[in-house]
């Protein structure tokens, strides 16, 4: 399946069902009367999260979602049947933007999540609303109300974990495959990876988080250089940030240098995250290179460095414990918070 994480759609509730002006007129009744009944009300666009979507693809093919109006009133004061509601189903993650892709409008981050974002017109009255004691026979009935329209963005952001940061080449679609059950294409070339992967790594029955791998990132990409910044919008919402040097490239300092001024070029409080740096492909360097580029990278972040083999599996475990503690430190935080919101509610 191709994936698409931004989609351009038109969206239009129905249009509320027209009001009728009608009498009674029946045999033995001496008083007839207006009758007329309202119109149904139009159908709502109504978008939904659900578990079993990834990827935004059904909207290149289908761009246009119209609900249905209500129906017209009828006499002996009927009502028109309201129009079905159109839910729109979207992977858990999805953002909707407004059509200037600055503005947002809902956040549906949680599987079961809804919004109703254009509501259906409401139906018009029938003459049988305006009747009062001086005006018994109204032919007044009204049509009914416009339903609401808009072009909207929908732009997906994957529910991580923990997210792969790293230039080209790091190493990090190798360390996602020998981690999880995902198998995403591995190459000796720049920019394999072309959008973002997910696996899930499992420690032990109990232990287990959402790793993401984004296209490698390369100095100028906030300017739209190499592959631009555009998929560090699926690593926003992780805990903890692990970026992955290529040890046996060279000057891993600049290297680290350069994603995190991407990071904080890019915005998004992704700078601010955790970040777990990695020097990878141990086995492609000597000992000695292993300790000078170690000491160097600490000196330059302020933080500890772990060493790792991705193809070799030397320092795996140890790296994803640590990322997994960052992990399971966060979820915590979030149960507290939410328990906090509901006893203040």
């Amino acid at each position: 399946m191709k994936f698409l994480d931004q989609a351009k759609i038109y969206v239009r509730s129905g249009d509320g069902g027209d009001g009728v002006t009608a009498f009674r007129r029946e045999k033995y009744i001496e008083f007839g009367g207006p009758d007329g009944g309202k119109g149904g009300r139009g159908g709502d666009i109504i978008f939904e999260a659900v578990d079993n979507l990834n990827t935004l693809i059904d909207f290149r093919y289908t761009q246009h979602f119209r609900a249905r109006k209500g129906g017209n009133g009828a006499g002996s004061d009927r009502t028109g049947a309201a129009a079905q509601d159109v839910v729109i189903q979207v992977p858990v993650g999805t953002q909707i933007m407004d059509d200037d892709r600055e503005t947002l409008l809902a956040d549906l981050d949680k599987a079961g999540k809804r919004i109703v974002l254009c509501k259906g017109g409401d139906g018009g009255f029938g003459n049988a609303h305006y009747k009062t004691s001086t005006n018994r026979a109204p032919r007044r009935s009204d049509k009914g109300w416009p339903g609401e329209e808009r072009w909207v963005w929908l732009r997906l952001k994957l529910i991580a974990d923990a997210g792969l940061v790293g230039l080209p080449n790091a190493g990090k679609s190798t360390f996602l495959s020998v981690v999880s059950a995902a198998r995403p294409k591995i190459a000796d070339y720049p920019f394999t990876t072309l959008h973002p992967q997910l696996g899930v790594v499992r420690l032990s029955m109990t232990e287990e988080f959402v790793l993401a791998d984004i296209p490698g990132l390369i100095e100028g990409a906030h300017e739209g250089h190499g592959l631009g910044d555009r998929f560090l919008g699926h690593v926003e919402r992780c805990a903890v940030l692990l970026h992955l040097i290529d040890g046996a490239a060279g000057d891993v300092v600049e290297a680290w240098r350069t994603i995190r001024t991407e990071l904080d070029e890019y915005g998004g409080g992704l700078a601010e995250k955790p970040e777990i740096i990695v020097l990878n492909k141990a086995d492609a360097m000597t000992p000695q290179q292993i300790s000078g580029r170690k000491r160097a990278l600490e000196k330059a972040s302020g933080s500890k460095v772990m060493v790792m083999s991705g193809v070799a599996r030397q320092g795996v475990d140890d790296v994803l414990r640590a990322l997994y503690d960052v992990v399971a430190a966060a979820r915590a935080e979030r149960v507290e918070n939410a328990e906090t919101d509901d006893s203040e509610a």
